[in-house]
């Protein structure tokens, strides 16, 4: 097997994990609700399992709680440096101290991204309180992530229409844009945003290989080879499951080694 990056998980926090939002996904999963904290060793236990070398974890701040806060993640890193690698969030709703954290996120924490999620605040990426947060990203020179696609969560699914990164692209061509769990069920959209502007790129979190739609295999075996970063939403969908059909996929040898990690070691610098 390949070398093997996560592009998108998150050691949880029991706020996160809890949270009544995730209610649905449970259903789903048929999982219980949490009712201890998650040691770190069990996440890195669970990307031995799969074969993942580093996984990408994310702080989540909604409008109304910090589920997992950027010095939380800093914490859980250290714990293990060499193989979590830290993505911060932050507050649109107070964009000077949005901008600023962004700045301490990079230069203090060492963190490799930056991701907002667009349905937790009801609004699109086009929404004005994004922009000082995409400013800062390119200005610090770091990813700008976020997700694309319909939500688990019963949350408003129509923010995540990838095509609204398109202007958003148009507006801050020097920004790098990763759209996670693959735009379904508008993924030809994805693919022709990351087709049109060179630094946006899709990644697969929240769907198991086998269950990629035709036109993002055709992508990926194609012109699309480069665009591509595995994800896996860890701890919603385990790593080893995400990787589940990876075979079925028929990726040459090097549009695998770019697939799994290549691209993200280009896209976040690693």
């Amino acid at each position: 097997m390949s070398e093997i990056i996560d592009a998108w998980g998150q050691h949880p926090t029991l706020r996160h994990s809890q949270d009544p939002m995730f209610d649905s996904l449970r259903r789903w999963t048929k999982t219980p609700t949490p009712t201890e904290e998650l040691p770190v060793a069990t996440t890195v236990g669970l990307m031995d399992q799969a074969g993942v070398g580093r996984m990408l974890i994310s702080a989540w701040e909604a409008p109304r709680n910090t589920m997992i806060s950027n010095d939380e993640v800093a914490g859980f890193v250290a714990q293990a440096p060499d193989r979590l690698i830290g993505v911060g969030s932050v507050n649109l709703a107070r964009p000077m101290e949005a901008v600023r954290e962004v700045r301490r996120c990079v230069t203090e924490l060492e963190f490799k991204a930056i991701r907002v999620l667009p349905w937790l605040w009801e609004v699109p990426p086009t929404d004005r309180r994004f922009y000082p947060v995409y400013a800062a990203c390119v200005d610090l020179g770091v990813p700008f992530c976020t997700q694309i696609g319909h939500t688990g969560p019963l949350m408003p699914s129509e923010v995540g229409r990838p095509l609204y990164l398109d202007q958003v692209a148009l507006d801050f061509p020097e920004l790098t844009i990763v759209g996670g769990h693959i735009g379904y069920p508008w993924t030809e959209e994805a693919v022709a945003v990351a087709t049109k502007h060179e630094n946006v790129y899709i990644d697969t979190s929240a769907y198991t290989a086998e269950r990629y739609p035709p036109e993002l295999v055709r992508f990926l075996n194609g012109h699309g080879a480069g665009k591509v970063l595995f994800g896996s939403t860890y701890p919603m969908m385990p790593p080893e499951k995400a990787l589940k059909g990876l075979d079925s996929l028929g990726l040459d040898p090097t549009r695998q080694d770019m697939f799994l990690a290549g691209n993200a070691k280009r896209v976040f610098g690693l």
